[in-house]
């Protein structure tokens, strides 16, 4: 929360003459405007505002390429700071805010009012203020530690890939070690987070972590059927607890968590978790590059368990929501291009997040629910994609996206392979579907809670119960298209 300053403090008498002039000469409002304008400091307004939004990132040892905690360090970008808040690139949130759900746990972004507050303390000359109302130093998590301990504690279980060594100069690497685990039995993860060492931060471009999952043909056929929309949500429990017992066990690839600039980990919402099976694998699938100088690192992945005697009901399911490999992505040279995709839901279910997914030339993505009965709805739309961030917008679990089995799910993505796009190295270029960052991809990285029938007429109800005003969802482009902000073309 940003703090304000009372009103009157550290004026002198002699302002108080001044601005007693300035009452008889000028209109109330604007005398108002005027003070408010004049109160607005580094110490008593923009300091917290940093700690809240910002220094996560902007202090000693973290990413950011400058620490923003003394005034000291600030000031000296503050005419930066405000172009960053004002084109809203920092903090780092690059949801269009007109459009699509808008409660999100995670939500760094800055309100309209605190851009205001930081435009009029650069206007006003950045001053420091009273170096009283500074707030106390913000304390931070050790960063050779994991981010969820702050939260969850120690973890439970952690797995270390072994070393590599990434030479000084040379082309970039995918390292992809399988690490065995000491799991005699089935465990149910509730919080799981991926991360490079300190050091290896400086190489490592994104780490994907991966199960290799035992998994009994009796699971295997259930899931095949819930994926088809002939099964159900209960098949698939009923297959996986029975599994223990069961004999010609299958190794299965999916998809687990990851690090990126931008996503920490994952904690699934109550009575969710992912069924880790007895026997599994892990493996890690780490994206470097050269620094101009020799590095090594070791990847971690934590997880942290339910209690034995608590299993949650539901297992969250990886999708790639959109174009996924071997599907059709061409980018020709000088142009712009869109591109959809399209994914069914073969059950009811929720998706507990939003986190699209480009390279270089990505410049926009809109993902749409088109419901059973025709509505087309706007869940999101990220109109200023930056590469640089793989963010991960972590819904409010009572605003999240609540979709009955055959909605279609339709992403819509825009890349920009012209000298126009300052991140492209090269319009020159025809670009495809491919791993490198110079290639590209148009897909959401989506987390999806399938349930049964009977929960989702639960939630729908409950939901409907509410009946609350749904500022969040200011689009809807069955009924209000121009509400929408017209995506780049």
């Amino acid at each position: 929360m940003t703090r304000q300053r009372n009103a009157a403090h550290g004026r002198s008498a002699a302002a108080g003459l001044v601005l007693a002039g300035i009452v008889a000469a000028a209109p109330a409002g604007g005398l108002a405007q005027t003070a408010a304008e004049s109160e607005v400091t580094f110490a008593g307004d923009i300091a917290p505002l940093l700690q809240q939004h910002c220094q996560t990132c902007h202090r000693e040892g973290s990413m950011a390429p400058m620490p923003l905690v003394t005034y000291a360090e600030t000031r000296p970008w503050a005419r930066a700071i405000k172009n960053r808040v004002l084109a809203r690139e920092m903090p780092p949130w690059h949801l269009d805010k007109t459009v699509g759900i808008q409660q999100f746990i995670n939500d760094i972004s800055l309100s309209d009012e605190q851009i205001d507050l930081v435009a009029r303390w650069v206007d006003a000359g950045a001053p420091l203020g009273n170096p009283r109302d500074m707030p106390p130093p913000a304390t931070w998590p050790d960063d050779d530690r994991f981010r969820l301990e702050a939260e969850l504690g120690p973890p439970d279980i952690v797995v270390q890939s072994v070393p590599w060594t990434m030479p000084a100069e040379s082309q970039d690497v995918w390292f992809t070690p399988v690490v065995e685990i000491d799991l005699p039995e089935s465990v149910w993860v509730r919080a799981a987070e991926t991360k490079p060492s300190r050091e290896g931060r400086q190489i490592a471009h994104h780490g994907s972590t991966y199960l290799y999952q035992p998994k009994s043909p009796e699971l295997l056929a259930a899931e095949r059927a819930l994926r088809s929309g002939e099964g159900t949500v209960d098949d698939v429990i009923r297959a996986a607890t029975g599994q223990e017992y069961s004999e010609n066990l299958q190794e299965v690839r999916e998809f687990f968590t990851e690090w990126a600039q931008g996503k920490d980990g994952e904690i699934f919402p109550d009575n969710v978790g992912k069924l880790v099976h007895a026997g599994a694998k892990v493996e890690f699938e780490v994206h470097y590059h050269a620094v101009g100088r020799e590095v090594t690192d070791v990847m971690e992945c934590a997880w942290w368990l339910y209690p034995k005697d608590s299993p949650p009901k539901y297992n969250a399911q990886f999708a790639a929501v959109g174009i996924t490999a071997g599907q059709l992505l061409e980018i020709p040279p000088h142009s712009v291009t869109e591109t959809k995709g399209t994914y069914v839901m073969p059950a009811p279910g929720l998706f507990h997040n939003f986190q699209p997914h480009m390279h270089f030339r990505g410049k926009a993505f809109l993902m749409e629910a088109i419901y059973p009965s025709g509505r087309r709805e706007v869940l999101n739309y990220t109109s200023q994609f930056d590469n640089t961030w793989h963010l991960n917008y972590i819904y409010d679990p009572d605003y999240a996206p609540l979709l009955p089995k055959g909605t279609v799910v339709e992403i819509t993505a825009w890349h920009d392979n012209t000298a126009a796009n300052r991140n492209n190295p090269d319009p020159r270029q025809w670009v495809a579907y491919g791993q490198r960052t110079v290639d590209d991809m148009a897909h959401a990285n989506q987390q999806v809670i399938f349930i049964t029938q009977e929960d989702y007429d639960r939630l729908s109800a409950e939901r409907e119960a509410r009946a609350a005003p749904a500022p969040q969802r200011r689009a809807d482009s069955a009924s209000d298209p121009s509400a929408r902000r017209a995506p780049p073309r």
